[in-house]
């Protein structure tokens, strides 16, 4: 088979594989995960139920691929917030600030927290927490964060901490949490919080009132 006919066909199959997800998270967020059935997705799709069950076997799978999707995307913009440069404290903070807007815009899902604990986040989970334990680790070796507790401990007490930007109501109660978070890490003889890089704290400048967060989404 010519090469072109064979990009044209992997083509297409990844076009239909990404409607199916995008479809499927659509009526998931619609209608609750439990009242979704395949043959709705396929209408829905545009395709029939024999080529859909050719992707997936039910609608489980189609969200949790869906979710590994998501869950990659969210891993790629921690990277490129930490490829922005700056100082090691300041690629430390902004990557932090990032993971808690990631929580705080995806709050109230109760879907996303049962996705989170499926056997496919065992390996992203641990992708980030040695991500942030890297940053921390350079911060530490530039003076900027305390010494004495392992990379990986304080990394757990970042992810733990920020977790709770999912229960706030504004950017603005977003950014104290980060600045609290961040204080922690100091070295006890330095006291106060790293030094936000500029954008950072022109995003968390605000008031008490703050932004209203985004329109709830499945994540």
């Amino acid at each position: 088979m010519p090469k072109l006919w064979n990009e044209t066909i992997a083509e297409h199959r990844r076009a239909v594989h990404v409607a199916i997800l995008d479809t499927t998270a659509s009526l998931v967020a619609e209608h609750g995960l439990t009242s979704v059935t395949m043959s709705q997705i396929a209408q829905a799709t545009g395709i029939g139920r024999a080529t859909l069950y050719k992707y997936f076997p039910d609608v489980e799978a189609i969200m949790t691929a869906w979710h590994e999707r998501q869950v990659t995307a969210h891993l790629r913009q921690l990277a490129a917030v930490r490829d922005q440069g700056g100082d090691p404290g300041q690629r430390l903070h902004g990557v932090l600030q990032a993971y808690a807007l990631i929580k705080h815009e995806h709050h109230g899902h109760e879907l996303a927290a049962l996705l989170h604990r499926g056997e496919h986040m065992v390996h992203p989970r641990r992708h980030l927490r040695d991500f942030v334990a890297s940053l921390l680790a350079d911060a530490i070796a530039d003076g900027q964060v305390r010494d004495d507790i392992p990379p990986g401990e304080l990394a757990d007490y970042c992810l733990h901490a920020l977790a709770a930007a999912t229960g706030l109501r504004s950017k603005a109660a977003v950014g104290r949490l980060v600045t609290v978070a961040l204080t922690g890490l100091r070295p006890p003889a330095l006291g106060g919080a790293l030094v936000p890089p500029r954008s950072s704290r022109a995003s968390f400048g605000e008031s008490a009132a703050g932004h209203a967060h985004r329109p709830n989404q499945i994540q």
